[in-house]
This record gives C-alpha cells, structure tokens and sequence, in this order.
C-alpha cells in the first residue's frame, strides 16, 4: 500500500517538476542572453538558464523514483 502512494507520488511530482521546466526555462530557451537570464516584459519576470538545469532533474529523480516503484508493485511477491 505504501508502495503504490510514494509511486502516485513520485510520478505527480515528476508531472509537477516537467511543467515547472516546461514553464521557467523550455518556453524561454531562445530568449537567453550571454549571462543565462531573460526578461519577459509582459510579467516583469527574469527567467535564469540555471532553472532549466535543476527542475529537469528533479523531474528525472521523480520519474525515475517512481518508475522503479511501480515496477516493483508488479513483481510477483515471494
């Protein structure tokens, strides 16, 4: 039972963390200057070439963590 939540878990928050990249980095990717920031005038917001690096891991660490969950709710139990 605790199995099949921290796998539920891990794959929204996988979910959560590829939107997170989606939004702060993947829609800006051209926008990036020399120093890795872009200003986005609509919002007044200053996106960093950074962000993309750390929530495209956490997404990976979440999928990953989860991915392995529920391969082991389908093993047959000993």
């Amino acid at each position: 039972m605790i199995r099949k939540i921290a796998s539920l878990v891990s794959l929204g928050l996988a979910l959560a963390f590829g939107c997170l990249y989606y939004v702060e980095y993947f829609k800006w990717r051209n926008c990036f200057n020399e120093l890795g920031r872009c200003f986005d005038d609509d919002a007044g917001v200053v996106y960093l070439e950074q962000s993309g690096i750390v929530w495209f891991l956490l997404a990976v660490l979440a999928l990953g963590v989860g991915l392995y969950n529920a391969w082991h709710l389908s093993k047959p139990k000993r």
